[in-house]
């Protein structure tokens, strides 16, 4: 497993491929059907990741997984291709621009659903961060 660097290390990482992501798939998607660039893309990441799953020996911990693991990962998994069908159907038609704060929405949602569902505490800073990230998101999509 990667431990390396804390969480904000990783969390900035992923933000920074994030942001590559937008990009690339906005140029890669321009002249193909939108679901079909999605199966790619897909397919891609499950191949870079049994790999590096493979490479790093965990393979065998799949078995301890439990039937609520299971669940919950397929459900995540689904809830995934939904959201990345939407994305690339969205990239096609719209400007990246626009298309990834909007997409970025789902922070905001994160924080309230954590609240709701997960039992996180909802503090002000996470508040008030959640809505300048609704605003941002608006303002740019207006602009």
């Amino acid at each position: 497993m990667l431990t390396m660097g804390n969480w904000l290390t990783w969390a900035l990482l992923s933000a920074l491929f994030a942001a590559l992501t937008a990009v690339l798939a906005k140029v890669g998607v321009a002249a193909v059907d939108s679901n079909l660039a999605t199966a790619v893309r897909t397919s891609v990441v499950v191949v870079f990741t049994w790999m590096l799953v493979a490479l790093t020996g965990e393979v065998a911990d799949v078995q301890m997984f439990s039937r609520r693991t299971w669940l919950f990962l397929v459900l995540s998994g689904i809830a995934t291709g939904l959201s990345w069908l939407c994305y690339f159907h969205a990239l096609k038609i719209g400007p990246v621009s626009k298309v990834a704060p909007i997409d970025k929405l789902s922070v905001v949602l994160v924080i309230v659903f954590g609240a709701l569902f997960l039992g996180e505490r909802m503090s002000v800073a996470k508040a008030a961060g959640g809505l300048l990230i609704l605003a941002g998101a608006v303002i740019i999509a207006l602009g």
